[in-house]
């Protein structure tokens, strides 16, 4: 099937080359800035904004006329134009936030770039981009050496199933990386390697993620906890780039220390959730996970530093992908499911459980085991008891109390019709259809 992956390299530019990278990320923050600028002023005369098509017409105009900005012909056209489209993107994305048709958080209008403050980044869209050996061609830029090989995504190139749709150059610390955004043909199985296999996941706190599979198996990977390992040394890094004059060579030096040990924090972080997601997706066919608030579990002030550590939101996108590479189906559990409150051997419900009760004890049946696995049983139940009733949406068909939202589904990722995300409980859709009945008396 045809996908859009993008694959990242760490650049290895001489002195020459890093100062052009520089000259276009300013490049790049100049032309958001002078957009903005300009959409600011009309919004304020006409009540509307410049899309990124009149944007460009009227930079191509101003670039001529005003002499001040003879410099513009040292850095590729490119830049201008993708800073463009990014402001016309997020103005959009602003709108639609702002009339409640954009899911997630409420977006601010966008902000003008500071230098030192924002990010150092643009983007190429046409031009020679390609790569051999350990080099990348980019517009403009030449060939830059890398640290790494890409051969890999060399030989998709020649071979022709893949496609540059784009290059993004970004600095992250004292490293500039270049990621290249590629359509490609991937090969995919026509049934995963282990059919009919499922496992049950929960993300937690003490450990990375514990998972119980279809055969009893429990599965407990610890975390490498990277901001927790590094807080100390953060805390020094810290307090010497406060003491350092500002705008002085020093204040430089020790925010680039302090730049590189955030990178590092997230590249340990990210090669964890890399292994586990891989392994689960390869290993089972049928991946149940929670539809964790994620944004809501940080308001906990005790726990917002555990939790951010651990990456739940990056976990369920790797497995999203993952699980769609390897001819498998990523589940999505409702996320009202009591996976955590509820006995994994007979089902009854214990409400009362608090956080810090590591060790569930059912007084039912009087099963006793860890809380993580007895969330993963729970989890792993919904796949073995296969699907629900669903309207078109994906959701239940009648949804529980308090206008609770239907179960979700990650997109090309689940059976059709085969296996589900979690309903509703069967108490409180009785519940939920008595209030309705008495409402309509």
């Amino acid at each position: 099937m045809q996908v859009t992956q993008a694959y990242r390299f760490a650049l290895d530019p001489t002195p020459a080359q890093r100062r052009a990278l520089v000259s276009h990320a300013g490049a790049a923050r100049f032309a958001w800035n002078w957009a903005l600028a300009a959409c600011t002023t009309r919004h304020q005369a006409e009540g509307t904004w410049w899309s990124a098509t009149d944007l460009h017409r009227l930079w191509n105009q101003t670039k001529k006329a005003d002499p001040t900005l003879g410099w513009w012909a040292q850095n590729s056209k490119c830049v201008y134009q993708e800073a463009f489209r990014d402001l016309d993107r997020a103005l959009r994305d602003f709108v639609r936030s702002r009339n409640g048709q954009r899911k997630g958080r409420r977006l601010g209008f966008p902000r003008f770039k500071k230098w030192g403050r924002c990010r150092d980044s643009f983007r190429f869209s046409t031009g020679v981009m390609r790569c051999a050996g350990r080099t990348v061609t980019l517009p403009r830029l030449g060939t830059i050496g890398t640290h790494e090989s890409t051969r890999k995504l060399a030989r998709r190139l020649e071979g022709g199933p893949a496609r540059v749709l784009s290059a993004t150059v970004s600095r992250t610390g004292h490293r500039w990386h270049v990621s290249f955004t590629v359509r490609i043909d991937r090969e995919v199985p026509e049934r995963h390697a282990r059919p009919g296999s499922a496992v049950g996941v929960d993300l937690g706190v003490s450990t990375l993620l514990t998972a119980v599979d279809n055969s009893g198996s429990v599965i407990e990977i610890a975390g490498p906890k990277a901001l927790r390992a590094g807080l100390r040394a953060l805390a020094r890094l810290s307090r010497a780039h406060a003491r350092t004059q500002p705008g002085s060579a020093n204040r430089a030096k020790a925010a680039g220390r302090l730049a590189r040990h955030h990178a590092r924090i997230t590249h340990v972080r990210a090669d964890a959730l890399h292994k586990a997601t891989t392994m689960l997706a390869a290993q089972y066919e049928t991946v149940v996970v929670e539809d964790l608030n994620v944004a809501g579990m940080l308001a906990n002030r005790r726990l917002a530093r555990a939790i951010a550590d651990a990456g739940f939101g990056r976990a369920r996108q790797m497995l999203a992908y993952k699980t769609g590479w390897n001819a498998g189906s990523l589940v999505v559990a409702d996320r009202w499911f009591p996976s955590s409150k509820k006995c994994s051997g007979c089902g009854r419900p214990k409400p009362n459980l608090s956080l810090s009760e590591r060790t569930y004890r059912c007084g039912g049946c009087g099963l006793v085991t860890g809380r993580d696995v007895n969330a993963a049983r729970n989890l792993l139940n919904l796949a073995v008891s296969g699907a629900e009733s669903q309207n078109a949406c994906g959701g239940d068909v009648r949804p529980g109390l308090a206008g609770r939202p239907p179960a979700k589904q990650e997109p090309g990722t689940a059976y059709a019709g085969q296996t589900g995300t979690a309903t509703a409980q069967a108490a409180a859709t009785l519940m939920a259809n008595s209030h309705i009945r008495s409402l309509c008396r």
